[in-house]
């Protein structure tokens, strides 16, 4: 995949403010879609776990295999979208994506665990292609001074997606799961099978549902016209290594600030149902506990709104290391307490994620010239952290406990509030 130019700040017509305008919002709705679909996984783990009888590892592997997608499809991603372009591969991405939902109902009938992981793997290979192609085209639809807020903005959308699926998922997919552990093991062979089966199947319609939006999706990018930004089609066909794109050092260290971003904020999210349903923390059932999933994503969704306002008159990177550092403590506050103390401080993290990743990823990205779009995919390969940190995270939840394996995103929110202060302001000649 080629790289983007930044546009320059003179102004454009009102024609091309409308184009650009209808641009964003477009991809801003993708954003939404990517948020919805990606929130469900947190509601898919405590299902599937009681559904296969699976521990905290085996269930971390859900996540594994969604955000392993992203690793290991970046840079066919990049192929995709410098062989056909931006708007074809933003529905390639779609279709992949619609297929992945689509398996869910096979998957379910069986019910398969392998089959509903090829299914998330499937999904989250067309959201790489729309990662890759959607995060520098809406940072290049305006001034590169506002990079930062308009990228905000737009996920602030992602951010409304993953507030919303995990209280319908929790209506849809654990309505099921209302039954006590001492209920499900007084019932014969015969009885939890049944059960199980009727908790996989609830799966089917939401994603069903979910399949068809995709594919019409996808139908509507075909015909739209999305604008062309200054040369940005032109560049997609430039050559540049990798290895010299690495040698940008504010970008290795954004790659690594991607890496433990999504590592640390999927791991939260992932373990948030057990985590309340803890005795010394609220002892909620899961469906009930889901519901309360919904202010982690939530809190994301409104500190975006707020951080897109802030950086209009605040340092992007400044932002960054302050909203950092109250993630941090306030992880630190959950690791160390108990109680609703412990369950809010928990879920107002979300608030301070927000701005994380569009931030993360325009400061890193930052004049990359005709070399962002490497830089990009680059970037897109470090949400693996996702895959990754969850899966450490539920190694740690099975020997020393759920509660203190809450240390691992704390670690991650140190490097994050070093990287916005100090490593995203480091000066390369590129």
């Amino acid at each position: 995949m080629a790289g983007i130019s930044a546009p320059n700040n003179t102004a454009l017509s009102g024609e091309s403010n409308e184009k650009h305008t209808f641009a964003f919002s477009m991809l801003t709705a993708l954003f939404f879609m990517i948020g919805f679909l990606t929130s469900l996984n947190d509601i898919l783990i405590p299902h599937l776990k009681i559904v296969f009888d699976l521990n905290y590892f085996q269930a971390s592997l859900i996540q594994f295999m969604f955000f392993s997608a992203y690793f290991l499809m970046s840079l066919p991603s990049g192929k995709i979208i410098g062989k056909f372009g931006y708007q074809k591969g933003i529905v390639i991405g779609l279709l992949t994506s619609g297929t992945g939902a689509a398996l869910f109902i096979p998957a379910a009938i069986l019910p398969s665990y392998p089959l509903f992981l090829i299914a998330l793997f499937t999904l989250a290979s067309g959201f790489t292609i729309l990662q890759v192609a959607i995060n520098p085209y809406v940072a290049i639809l305006g001034p590169s001074k506002t990079a930062s807020s308009r990228l905000n903005l737009s996920q602030a959308f992602n951010s409304l997606g993953t507030t919303i699926a995990p209280w319908l998922g929790g209506i849809l997919i654990l309505s099921a799961a209302t039954i006590s552990m001492e209920a499900l093991q007084s019932m014969s062979t015969e009885q939890l099978m049944e059960h199980k089966l009727l908790e996989a199947a609830s799966v089917k319609l939401p994603y069903l549902l979910l399949a068809g939006c995709l594919f019409l999706l996808a139908l509507l990018f075909t015909v739209l016209k999305l604008p062309i930004v200054g040369d940005m089609e032109a560049e997609v066909k430039e050559e540049h290594t990798f290895a010299e794109v690495w040698k940008v050092t504010h970008l290795k260290w954004g790659v690594l600030g991607i890496f433990v971003y999504v590592g640390a904020e999927v791991s939260i999210g992932s373990y948030l149902v057990n985590f309340i349903g803890l005795p010394d923390i609220a002892g909620l059932m899961e469906k009930e506990a889901a519901t309360f999933v919904s202010y982690y994503w939530g809190g994301a969704m409104i500190g975006r709104f707020v951080g897109s306002a802030l950086m209009q008159k605040v340092d992007a990177g400044k932002l960054l290391g302050g909203f950092a550092g109250m993630a941090f403590l306030l992880t630190l506050t959950a690791l160390f307490a108990s109680g609703n103390f412990a369950m809010i401080a928990i879920l107002s993290i979300g608030l301070f994620n927000s701005i994380m990743f569009p931030t993360i990823f325009t400061l890193a990205i930052h004049d990359l010239g005709a070399k962002t779009g490497k830089g990009s995919s680059l970037l897109i390969m470090a949400i693996v952290g996702g895959a990754i940190l969850p899966v450490l995270m539920g190694i740690m939840a099975d020997t020393i406990g759920l509660h203190t394996a809450f240390f691992l995103p704390a670690i991650c929110y140190v490097y994050i509030a070093w990287f916005g202060l100090k490593g995203s302001h480091v000066d390369d000649k590129i």
